[in-house]
């Protein structure tokens, strides 16, 4: 059996699963008009999924059924973040990079943020680096990138940069449904009007899904009534969330466009989306979390 040469570095894969926010609230402003927010975080095991192999400069090739949505943007996070990297570690290699793009552009669920941590996770790991070099970097890239980095459930606030452990989940699933509409996250927050809410207050653990839907359901997003004055097709997402057997809470993730259901268990979940009647264009999944279900659930969505 042949083996290869000692010198030559294999690539690396790393996952970006979806960024789901259970609950998000928004509890300021600071000066710099950044928003203070309080979010419960999970992480769905459906993801993006970035190569790297050894290059001599830095390439990024996008695939997958929604990369032609970020070929326009040239220098996107993932380029920005394997940059940073280099450039803070001292390091001259580079890196071909490769992001399967399955996850909808735009879409609050932290696609980009998820994007930009997996580059830094396979970097460090391509080129030796310490783990704990990385968390310095991640809110450099944004907000969200802190908690895509540790992509583990947990309780979000201050810009994103304060994340602490999320209280003990039960086994639950999650169906998303998103409108096939791209929707800023800047765009939201800048038509926000209004006051500020208080933080949340956790219990220690939920005993199931629907203890855990109920008290969710009094937390809401606070977001989620102007991006459906912006984006109206998210009131359709909703509604047919909400139309699913078995859905214990229906709510937009994040600045929207996608929405989530939550359900008693992944198997019930993958159930509910696989017979969810979606318009054309449309996209969604159903399945449990990264950490427990990790590549399983079932995805569709119609002819864009």
């Amino acid at each position: 059996m042949s083996t290869a040469p000692a010198d030559i570095v294999a690539p690396v894969v790393e996952c970006a699963p979806a960024k789901i926010n259970l609950f998000l609230r928004v509890t300021g402003r600071r000066g710099d008009g950044y928003h203070l927010l309080d979010s419960l975080v999970v992480f769905a095991a459906v993801h993006d999924r970035l190569r790297a192999a050894p290059a001599d400069t830095f390439s990024l090739t996008l695939t997958g059924r929604f990369g032609a949505a970020l070929a326009p943007m040239g220098d996107n996070l993932v380029l920005r973040a394997a940059r940073l990297l280099a450039k803070t570690a001292g390091r001259s290699q580079a890196a071909a990079l490769t992001l399967e793009k399955n996850l909808p552009v735009a879409s609050g669920i932290g696609g980009g943020s998820a994007d930009a941590a997996a580059t830094l996770r396979a970097l460090a790991r391509l080129w030796d680096l310490s783990p704990g070099d990385l968390a310095a970097l991640a809110l450099h890239l944004g907000a969200d990138v802190p908690a895509c980095l540790a992509a583990r459930p947990a309780r979000m606030r201050g810009i994103g940069e304060m994340l602490s452990p999320a209280p003990r989940l039960p086994q639950f699933g999650l169906v998303l449904v998103n409108p096939g509409i791209a929707l800023a996250t800047g765009e939201v927050f800048a038509a926000r009007a209004g006051g500020f809410s208080s933080p949340a207050t956790l219990p220690e653990m939920w005993a199931d899904a629907a203890t855990m839907a109920a008290d969710l359901a009094a937390l809401g997003n606070d977001l989620e009534a102007v991006a459906i004055a912006l984006c109206p097709a998210i009131a359709g997402a909703l509604a047919t969330i909400a139309r699913l057997p078995g859905v214990l809470l229906a709510r937009m993730s994040g600045s929207g466009a996608t929405c989530f259901g939550l359900f008693a268990s992944p198997e019930a979940a993958i159930t509910a989306e696989a017979a969810a009647q979606l318009p054309r264009g449309w996209w969604s999944w159903g399945g449990g979390l990264a950490e427990a279900q990790s590549g399983t659930g079932h995805a569709s969505g119609t002819t864009p």
